[in-house]
C-alpha cells in the first residue's frame, strides 16, 4: 500500500469562530492523537482530504501527516463530518498507527460470478457491508472478492470461506454467514395477508 502524504499546519486558536475563519481561508480543522500522541489541533485542505478519501483505499489509506515545522506523523482517517446541507468537509479525525503494529479495519467486498440459486430465480442477500479484519498497515487490501458461483438456493456465504491475503485476519466468527440466496417471496403470501 502506497502511504499518501497530506500536509497541515498547526491550529493555535479553537472554538468556532475560528474554525470559522479558517474554513472561510480554504482549511478545515482537524485532530490527531493516538496511543502515545496527545491530541494535536491541525488544519488540512478539504480537497486535498477528498482526495485520500477517494483514493483506492479510501478511509483505510495510511497518511503521511506533514506539519509546518518538518515534523511527520503516521495517521489514518478516523472519522470525518460534512456539513449538511453543502455537503463540503468540515473537520476530520486521525488516528497515529504505527507500521509495525496491527490495525483494525473495515474493508469494502464485492460479490463475484452469478450464484446458482439467482439464476433458479433466488435474490443474493449481502449481510454485511464490509468484513472487520486486522492486519498491518501496509497490508491492508482495498476490497475483498468473494466469489458466489457455487451458492444454491437456501446455501449462505461464511467468513470461514473468505479468501484473504497473507496477514490480513478476519474478525468474524468462521460461522458468520456474509451472503445468502434467498427465496423469493410468493404472491400468494401477500394475498393471505390481505
Amino acid at each position: 500500500m502506497e502511504i499518501i502524504k497530506l500536509n497541515a499546519t498547526r491550529r493555535e486558536e479553537s472554538g468556532k469562530s475560528a474554525s470559522s475563519r479558517l474554513r472561510r481561508a480554504g482549511q478545515i480543522p482537524a485532530i490527531a492523537y493516538g496511543r502515545e500522541l496527545a491530541p494535536l489541533s491541525v488544519a488540512v485542505s478539504p480537497k486535498a482530504l477528498l482526495q485520500v478519501l477517494g483514493s483506492d483505499h479510501g478511509k483505510n489509506s495510511v497518511v503521511e501527516l506533514a506539519i509546518e515545522n518538518g515534523e511527520t506523523l503516521t495517521v489514518m482517517v478516523r472519522d470525518y463530518d460534512y456539513h449538511p446541507i453543502s455537503r463540503e468537509l468540515v473537520h476530520a479525525d486521525f488516528i497515529q498507527v504505527k507500521l509495525d503494529q496491527p490495525v483494525d479495519v473495515h474493508i469494502p467486498f464485492r460479490t463475484v460470478g452469478k450464484p446458482k440459486g439467482v439464476v433458479t430465480g433466488g435474490i443474493l442477500q449481502q449481510i454485511f457491508r464490509t468484513i472487520p479484519v486486522r492486519c498491518l498497515p501496509e497490508k491492508i487490501p482495498s476490497f475483498i472478492e468473494i466469489d458466489v458461483t457455487e451458492l444454491d438456493m437456501g446455501e449462505s456465504f461464511k467468513a470461514s470461506g473468505l479468501k484473504l491475503p497473507e496477514g490480513v485476519k478476519a474478525l468474524l466468527a468462521d460461522d458468520q454467514t456474509i451472503a445468502v440466496v434467498n427465496a423469493p417471496e410468493k404472491a400468494g403470501a401477500e394475498e393471505e395477508a390481505k
